[in-house]
């Protein structure tokens, strides 16, 4: 790097450090920079009930039966990422801190994790991100990590992209869920097509899978979704998912499996929130997100509602209240959860 640059990239980031906003961006040449960014966020949560999630930190799509009365602090969904951009070609890291390791007697430690590692070259990409099958825009804003993820295509992992406007294929990582994965050899097949304007967006996809079982079976899986977030009046907008067919892994966080024996489960999801504004700085989400599934007979509930508040535009506060219910193990359970974070 030639001495100009370096004296770019110094006063970049002092002049960064002196800024309360302490995401930035680095040029470092007209073709070359760095971003960085994340966020920080505690978590205050109590839940009361006769079901508890299996991550004891918030809702995914199944929880441990038996009787809780629990309050806890965390901060593990605090974050960091950086992006390197050299011309066409983008690359991104993102780690947070749900990796576990730790324990609440002494240190509380928790270990990173990695959760996007990719690169991105004009109309590919390749690396570790969200799913083709996910349009995240049409997750629901909550202080409980993502909302309804009982109901949501919600799936991070390896994979080679193609984007060719609106339209994405891709093949991923395969993974036969409750089966025999080390006779995967098949990648899983995605595409999606991407409606968007002024009045938001809409995406279509399909996913085809060749599933493995213990049994020592191969059995076919198709699925497919329809996700969106429409804008309706002023700074409103709705938040929709559904979807159907042999989805397993790919929606509801272990809501549905892959398999159940030696059988493709198939199942029906579906996702809606509304978030209204207050004013400009108070807005309220409500959502409601139901899976069930045809052979292990599963179906799960969770269902919320919150406000939040932004104090300046990086630090914000939220309060949630919600309940998760595991109709087939007649068990559910109430929450609360007040959250704080700080956007660099």
């Amino acid at each position: 790097m030639k001495t100009s640059n370096k004296s770019l990239l110094v006063a970049g980031i002092l002049a960064a450090s002196s800024q309360a906003n302490a995401g930035f961006e680095i040029k470092i040449t007209d073709k070359d920079s760095l971003t960085f960014g994340g966020y920080i966020k505690l978590d205050a949560r109590y839940v009361d009930g006769n079901v508890n999630s299996i991550t004891n930190d918030y809702w995914v799509g199944a929880g441990n039966v038996g009787d809780i009365s629990r309050f806890s602090f965390r901060a593990t969904e605090t974050r960091f990422n950086t992006k390197y951009v050299h011309g066409d070609i983008t690359g991104f890291i993102e780690m947070d801190f749900h990796g576990g390791g730790g324990n609440e007697i002494v240190s509380n430690s928790s270990n990173p994790r990695i959760r996007h590692a990719f690169i991105k070259y004009k109309d590919f990409l390749v690396g570790q991100t969200w799913s083709t099958f996910v349009n995240t825009s049409a997750l629901a804003e909550a202080a409980d990590f993502a909302g309804p993820l009982n109901s949501v295509a919600f799936i991070r992992q390896g994979q080679i992209r193609y984007t060719y406007g609106g339209l994405q294929v891709a093949i991923e990582n395969p993974e036969s869920d409750r089966g025999d994965s080390s006779q995967d050899s098949v990648p899983d097949v995605i595409a999606k097509y991407t409606f968007s304007g002024d009045w938001g967006n809409v995406t279509v996809a399909g996913l085809a899978r060749q599933l493995n079982t213990v049994g020592g079976n191969s059995e076919s899986a198709f699925g497919y979704g329809i996700a969106g977030k429409v804008k309706t009046f002023g700074r409103d907008d709705i938040r929709f998912q559904f979807h159907g067919g042999e989805t397993g892994r790919y929606v509801g966080v272990v809501a549905a499996r892959d398999l159940v024996g030696e059988e493709v489960e198939e199942s029906t999801s579906f996702m809606v929130a509304y978030r209204h504004f207050w004013v400009d700085d108070y807005r309220t989400n409500v959502f409601y997100g139901k899976t069930t599934t045809d052979v292990a007979d599963a179906k799960r509930i969770h269902w919320g509602i919150n406000i939040f508040n932004n104090f300046t535009k990086q630090l914000s506060w939220g309060f949630e209240v919600g309940n998760f219910e595991q109709k087939d193990s007649n068990a559910d359970s109430d929450y609360a959860q007040f959250s704080v974070k700080y956007v660099l």
